[in-house]
């Protein structure tokens, strides 16, 4: 018997969500091993599409699966995974439902394919839907608070639109018209999701890079660099490194990961932007001179990048938290002694966990002798401001007319 079409996308699918709420791995990390055989562009992105719908919407397909179940099915029963990827196909990528089934049933070989038939046919016959905006895993809700979490939610519904950060600020308005995109920023452009990044004009001359427009704030808060100092810690793959090279910064970029570290010098010689790319772990680092400004953008749990990684939402919990925090509190420790007399520290994560954030800002305030440096609301993108603190605090529900942003938490302090 002929294996039906698609088929392969499927089961790599299947293994990607796996290995997110099995294994707890990001999908980042589970793309190798579950995409190997999986050949074409198109055919890897749907099975990253299907993986990362189901993950979206993982709350609400499993409330309409128990709506049609007598006995609930286990969490990680494969019936109810295939049937996540089944419902999730249906209900937010619009595939036939006759494609669905004859897919989808194909994974349970040797197991309750009739079960999985029968539910799927109920729900789609009632008409089933999911609601508008996404549901939290109730862990994350009690984690941010019943209200914020309701303020973030809307901005989980669609992947994120493509967002790039120019070379050059002045061509901003210019290039918006010349690619067919909107601004928010100087240096900033917003493409329609879809987008296919080494196709577009000017990629291979460097004349932007792909860079979220939240995480393009930290960056602009030092401002002109006329030839000062900037250690960029933590820095691949190079977006904000270009950010400051372009800014006019001398700039030495620090990471640990030889990969990611790699990337980052691919960035600069596509762009043509100059940067010092350091290898080494920041805790037992020890520069050879003093910086006039240090952007830390720490490792984090980046629950803030839920809207394009959704499997943060069901990853992480207060253990993955409470060790992130302790490592940024070192990290902060080590960079406030690096730093010049008049030195500027920009601190930032891409969490929405208050205890990488508004707590480590408090931390910061009390324990290192730094002088607070508060946002003004003029440094920023029309339609957010700064804290009562000075601090700056971005969710994906902010900016929803304009496509919405990542989650950041951003400080400034001077020394």
């Amino acid at each position: 018997m002929a294996l039906p079409p698609g088929l392969p996308v499927r089961r790599a699918a299947l293994r990607l969500l796996d290995a997110v709420l099995r294994r707890g791995e990001t999908l980042e990390q589970a793309e190798g091993p579950a995409l190997g055989d999986i050949r074409k562009a198109p055919d890897r992105a749907l099975a990253r599409a299907i993986a990362g719908e189901t993950l979206r919407w993982l709350t609400d397909l499993d409330d309409l699966i128990d709506s049609a179940t007598k006995q609930r099915l286990p969490d990680d029963a494969k019936a109810r995974m295939v049937l996540r990827l089944m419902l999730a196909q249906t209900l937010r990528l619009e595939t036939p439902p006759h494609a669905v089934i004859a897919t989808g049933l194909a994974l349970l070989e040797g197991g309750p394919r009739r079960l999985a038939h029968g539910v799927f046919s109920a729900l789609d016959k009632a008409g089933a839907k999911l609601p508008e905006v996404p549901t939290l895993p109730e862990r994350v809700v009690a984690r941010w608070g019943a209200e914020w979490a309701a303020a973030i939610a809307p901005g989980l519904a669609f992947p994120p639109e493509l967002d790039l950060a120019l070379r050059d600020p002045a061509e901003t308005q210019a290039r918006a018209v010349q690619m067919g995109g909107i601004s928010l920023a100087p240096g900033h452009i917003r493409l329609p999701r879809g987008a296919a990044v080494e196709s577009l004009e000017d990629f291979r001359e460097g004349a932007w890079w792909v860079q979220d427009l939240a995480a393009s704030l930290p960056a602009r808060l030092l401002g002109p660099g006329n030839g000062r100092s900037a250690l960029d810690l933590c820095a691949a793959p190079g977006g904000k490194t270009m950010q400051l090279a372009a800014a006019g910064w001398k700039v030495t970029a620090l990471d640990l990961s030889k990969r990611r570290l790699d990337l980052l010098k691919d960035n600069l010689k596509r762009t043509g932007l100059k940067a010092s790319p350091v290898r080494a772990d920041a805790l037992t680092w020890e520069p050879k001179h003093r910086f006039d400004a240090i952007l830390i953008d720490a490792p984090c749990t980046a629950t803030g990048t839920c809207r394009r990684h959704p499997d943060v939402l069901h990853r992480i919990g207060k253990g993955q938290v409470a060790e992130m925090a302790e490592l940024q509190r070192a990290l902060v420790a080590k960079a406030a002694e690096w730093l010049n007399p008049g030195g500027v520290l920009v601190y930032a994560v891409c969490s929405l966990e208050a205890e990488e954030g508004e707590e480590q800002g408090a931390w910061i305030d009390a324990e290192l002798g730094l002088a607070p440096a508060p946002i003004m609301p003029e440094e920023l993108p029309a339609g957010l401001a700064p804290t009562p603190k000075g601090w700056l605090r971005t969710h994906p529900g902010m900016l929803a007319e304009q496509g919405g942003l990542d989650g950041f938490f951003v400080a400034r302090w001077v020394k």
